[in-house]
C-alpha cells in the first residue's frame, strides 16, 4: 500500500523514528535561523565572518545568496577536512540528495537522484537524469561518473531542472565538480594513507611554471583495497577488491591578460573483483521456489549476511547438478576492469571589459571488461559478460555580456556526439534441463545533438530582477542490435517498414536490427527576484527539465529492438528565501518546490518467453507524477574557528497514473502501478556537520564530523520488501592535525555500520538481487604541502 503524505504528515512520520534523534539538532538550529537578528548580536563579531560562496552554477562566477535557484556548495578546504573517497562522500551538503553506487558494473555506476528524480542502471542506453559534470563536461553515462575525490576544488549541487544552461538529461539537477587550475608557481602536495581491509592510498599534485603566463600541474593517485568488504561463502575467499591508478597533466598558458588556454588529460585504469551481488530471493519467484534458494527472511539475503555472499564462477553446476564443464570462456571475475581517458581544452577570453568568449571541447572514452553472477549464488543460473565501449565528444562555445549595468547575460551552442558497443553473452542455466545456454547480444548506439541557449539577468530597480532563459535542443539516436534474441518473430501487426528486416533474420539470425529516432525540444526558464536588503532577498522560479528519448538496450524482440520511447520532461515552480544574518555569521536559506513530472520514462522488468533469459527490460512512457517539498539549509560561524552546516529536505512524491501493459504480444493486460512509490524519494533527509580549527602547541588542530540522514525509501521500481530501506543515519568523522607544511589524520567513516542498500531489483519474478553500501571503514594519513 503507498502511504501519500502531506509535507507536514512527512515531517510528523520522520520526527517518531528514533534513528532521527539527531534531527532535533537540526531543527533547533534551523528555528534560530529565522530568529531575529538581534538574538545573535551577541554572537556576531567583527572578527568573524563567513566567507563569500562564490560557484559557477550559471557559468559565470556569482554569489551563492545571489542566485534564484537552489544550490548547496563545498569550497577546497572543506572537502579536504573530509577525507572523502569520492563524491558520494560529499553530497551530505544538498538537501533531498541520494547518490550510490549501482554495483552493477566497474568503474563507479552512479545512481544520482535529487528530488526523487534520478536514474539506477548501468545499460549506456539509458540517459542521466542528473548530470554529473567535471571541470564543465557533462558525462553522458552513469558508468564511470562516480568522480574520485582527488585535487577537488569545489563541489555544487544544482537541484531542479537545469534545461537551460546544462541542458538534456538534467531534469533532477546537476551535480558538478571542479578540479584546481595550475598555480604558475612551484608547489604541491603529497599524501600517503592507510585503512583496514588492507587499504592504501598515495596521492600528489605539482605545480611549477614561470609565475606569470605558463604554468603545469601533474597529478597522481593509486588507491588499493586488497581485501573485500565481503567474505564469501561459498569460496571462502574475500570479494571486493580493487586497484585504481590515474594520472593527469593540466597546462595552463595566459599568452596575454586577457587570454587564457588551459589543455587538460587524465588517464585512469580500474582493475577490481567482478561486483558482489547478494541473492535475496524470496517465495513466488522460480530461484526460489524451484531451486531452493531462497532468503530467511524480506531482511536477510540467502547468504545469511550482508557481508556475506555466495556467489561462485569456478567449478559451477546447473541447478539439476549436471557439471556443464564450463570456464566462462576463460575468463575470470579477477579480470574485471575500467579504463577512462579525458581530454579536454578549454579557452576563457575577455575580449573587453563587457564581453567574454568561454570555450570547452572534451572527449571522454571508457572501456570496460566484467563477468558477472548476477544470480549469487553458488549454481550456475544467469552470468553474463558485458565488455563494452564509450566514447563522446562534445564542444561548447558561450558569449558572456556582462558591463556592469542593468543588463547581463550569457548566449551559447552545444555539440554532442556519442558511441557505445557492448558485446554480452548471456550464460543460462535456469531455463532447460541438463543444458547451458549461451546467448550472445551487441548493442551499438549512436547518439547526436545540438542546442542554442541564452540566459540573462535585468535590473527592473534597485530591488527587483528578472531571469529569462530558453533553449533549444535537438537529438538524433540511432540503435542497432545483433543477436539471436532480437531476430524472433514480431507480432503480424510489426510496421511494414521493418517487413525487411523479418526477412533478413529468416536467412541470418545475427542480421543487424536498426532504427533511428529524432526529438526536440524547447525548455524556458523565468525567475524573479526581489532583495528585501542588502543581506536578504525572496525569488519564484518556474524551470523546465527534458530528458532525451531512446531505445532498449536489453531487447527480446524485433519488436523491442526498434520501437522508441519518447522524452520526459519536468516542470518546476520554486519559491526561495536566501539571507544572512549577524555580520555574516549565519546564512539561512528556504526553498518551496512542487514539480511535475511528464511522460515519465520507467524501466520495467518483464518475463519473456522469447528472450532465452526468461526477462526483458522495457522502457516506457508509462507515468505522470507531482513532486512536492521543502528545503532549509543553515550555516552557522558559531565561534572563532567553529562552523556548523544544517539542512533538512521533505519530500512528497507520488505517481498521478502509472499504467502498463505486462501482457504478451496480442495480449494486452494493462495494470495501475500508480500505488508504488517513486524510487529513491525519502520522505526526508537531513544532514549536520561540525567543523572545529584551534591552534595546539606548535601547530593548530582540526575536527569534522558529519551525520546524513536518509528516511525510508525503495530502490526498486517495484517496491518489494526485500529491497526496502530503513531509515538509514551515516556518521563520518576525522581529527587532523598540522604542525609547519605537514599533517597527519585519523578518520572514520559509516561510525554508525549502516547497511542499507545501493541497489536492488526483483528480476521479473525470477529471483532479486541487492547490494549494501559499505561497511564501517577508518584509516590514517600523512601529508605534505610545500611551496605556493
Amino acid at each position: 500500500m503507498n502511504t501519500k503524505h502531506t509535507i507536514l504528515e512527512s515531517f510528523v512520520k520522520i520526527m517518531s523514528v528514533r534513528r532521527a534523534v539527531g534531527l532535533a539538532t537540526c531543527l533547533t538550529i534551523a528555528v534560530g535561523g529565522l530568529l531575529p537578528l538581534s538574538v545573535y548580536a551577541q554572537t556576531g563579531s567583527a572578527d568573524l565572518s563567513l566567507e563569500e560562496i562564490v560557484v559557477t552554477a550559471r557559468k559565470r562566477v556569482e554569489n551563492l545568496q545571489d542566485l534564484a535557484m537552489s544550490v548547496s556548495a563545498l569550497g577546497q578546504q572543506e572537502i579536504e577536512g573530509q577525507f572523502a573517497t569520492d563524491m558520494r562522500d560529499l553530497i551530505f551538503v544538498s538537501p533531498n540528495t541520494v547518490l550510490d553506487d549501482t554495483n552493477q558494473g566497474p568503474g563507479g555506476v552512479a545512481a544520482a537522484f535529487i528530488r526523487g528524480i534520478g536514474v539506477s542502471e548501468v545499460e549506456k542506453n539509458f540517459d542521466p537524469a542528473v548530470g554529473v559534470v567535471v571541470d564543465g563536461v557533462f558525462l553522458g553515462t552513469m558508468s564511470g561518473s562516480i568522480t574520485r575525490a582527488i585535487d577537488l576544488e569545489r563541489v555544487e549541487v544544482l537541484r531542479g531542472p537545469q534545461g537551460t544552461l546544462f541542458g538534456r538529461n538534467t531534469i533532477g539537477g546537476v551535480i558538478q565538480l571542479e578540479r584546481s587550475r595550475p598555480t604558475m608557481n612551484f608547489g604541491g602536495k603529497v599524501r600517503a594513507g592507510f585503512g583496514d581491509y588492507e587499504t592504501t592510498v598515495l596521492d600528489g599534485v605539482l605545480n611549477f611554471g614561470n609565475g606569470d603566463t605558463f604554468g603545469v600541474k601533474l597529478t597522481g593517485s593509486y588507491r588499493n583495497q586488497d581485501e573485500g568488504f565481503f567474505d564469501n561463502v561459498a569460496t571462502g575467499r574475500d570479494d571486493g577488491s580493487s586497484e585504481y591508478v590515474s594520472g593527469g597533466l593540466n597546462l595552463l598558458w595566459a599568452p596575454q591578460d586577457n587570454l587564457e588556454l588551459e589543455w587538460t588529460s587524465v588517464i585512469e585504469s580500474s582493475d577490481e573483483d567482478s561486483n558482489v551481488l547478494l541473492n535475496v530471493g524470496q517465495p513466488g519467484q522460480l530461484f526460489c521456489d524451484a531451486f531452493g534458494w531462497c532468503s530467511p527472511d524480506t531482511g536477510t539475503p540467502v547468504s545469511g549476511d550482508r557481508f556475506n555472499n555466495s556467489q561462485s564462477f569456478d567449478n559451477v553446476l546447473l541447478p539439476d547438478g549436471t557439471d556443464p564443464q564450463f570456464d566462462h570462456n576463460g575468463l575470470s571475475p579477477d579480470d574485471t576492469s575500467f579504463d577512462a581517458d579525458t581530454h579536454q581544452l578549454e579557452v576563457r577570453w575577455d575580449i573587453n571589459d563587457a564581453f567574454r568568449l568561454d570555450y570547452i571541447g572534451a572527449s571522454w572514452k571508457t572501456e570496460e571488461t566484467v563477468i558477472s553472477d548476477w544470480d549469487g549464488v553458488p549454481d550456475l543460473l544467469f552470468h553474463t559478460d558485458r565488455p563494452a565501449e564509450y566514447e563522446q565528444t562534445s564542444h561548447e562555445l558561450r558569449l558572456t555580456y556582462d558591463n556592469g549595468g542593468r543588463l547581463r547575460g550569457t548566449v551559447g551552442g552545444y555539440l554532442w556526439d556519442s558511441e557505445y558497443e557492448i558485446r554480452l553473452v548471456s550464460w543460462i542455466g535456469f531455463a532447460v534441463p541438463q543444458t547451458l545456454l549461451e546467448l550472445p547480444q551487441t548493442t551499438n548506439q549512436d547518439s547526436e545533438s545540438w542546442a542554442l541557449f541564452f540566459e540573462g539577468d535585468y535590473d527592473l530597480t534597485d530591488r527587483w530582477t528578472l531571469t529569462a532563459g530558453m533553449r533549444y535542443t535537438e537529438d538524433d539516436k540511432t540503435s542497432t542490435q545483433r543477436g539471436v534474441v532480437p531476430c524472433f518473430q514480431a507480432p503480424s501487426t510489426f510496421p511494414s517498414e521493418f517487413q525487411d528486416v523479418l526477412a533478413a533474420c529468416a536467412t541470418d539470425p545475427f542480421a543487424p536490427i536498426s532504427n533511428s529516432e529524432t526529438w526536440e525540444e524547447l525548455t524556458p526558464k523565468l525567475a524573479l527576484r526581489y532583495a528585501l536588503n542588502d543581506d536578504s532577498m525572496v525569488y519564484g522560479l518556474y524551470s523546465v527539465g527534458y530528458r532525451a528519448g531512446g531505445f532498449n538496450g536489453r531487447v527480446d524482440s524485433i519488436e523491442t529492438a526498434v520501437t522508441p520511447y519518447d522524452p520526459e520532461t519536468v516542470d518546476n515552480l520554486e519559491l526561495g528565501y536566501r539571507s544572512s544574518w549577524a555580520d555574516n555569521t549565519v546564512i539561512f536559506n528556504a526553498t518551496l518546490f512542487r514539480m511535475q513530472y511528464e511522460d515519465k520514462q520507467e524501466e520495467i522488468q518483464q518475463p519473456s518467453p522469447t528472450s532465452g533469459t526468461g526477462q526483458v527490460t522495457r522502457v516506457v512512457n508509462a507515468s505522470e507524477a507531482t513532486i512536492q517539498g521543502a528545503e532549509f539549509e543553515l550555516t552557522w560561524l558559531a565561534a572563532e574557528g567553529l562552523r556548523l552546516r544544517a539542512n533538512l529536505g521533505l519530500l512528497d512524491a507520488e505517481y498521478d497514473s502509472f499504467d502498463v501493459d505486462i501482457g504478451t504480444p496480442g495480449n494486452p493486460n494493462i495494470q495501475d502501478f500508480s500505488n508504488l512509490d517513486i524510487r529513491r524519494a525519502p520522505d526526508a533527509t537531513f544532514g549536520l556537520s561540525a567543523d572545529y580549527q584551534w591552534e595546539w602547541g606548535p601547530g593548530s588542530a582540526r575536527f569534522w564530523t558529519s551525520l546524513r540522514y536518509m528516511g525510508e525509501h525503495q530502490v526498486d521500481f517495484a517496491n518489494k520488501p526485500e529491497l526496502t530501506n530503513d531509515p538509514q543515519t551515516l556518521v563520518d568523522v576525522s581529527f587532523t592535525y598540522e604542525w609547519d607544511q605537514w599533517y597527519g589524520s585519523v578518520f572514520g567513516r559509516n561510525l554508525a555500520g549502516e547497511d542499507g542498500y545501493q541497489i536492488g531489483f526483483d528480476v521479473a519474478g525470477l529471483w532479486s538481487y541487492a547490494a549494501p553500501r559499505a561497511p564501517r571503514t577508518w584509516g590514517v594519513e600523512v601529508g605534505l604541502r610545500f611551496g605556493e
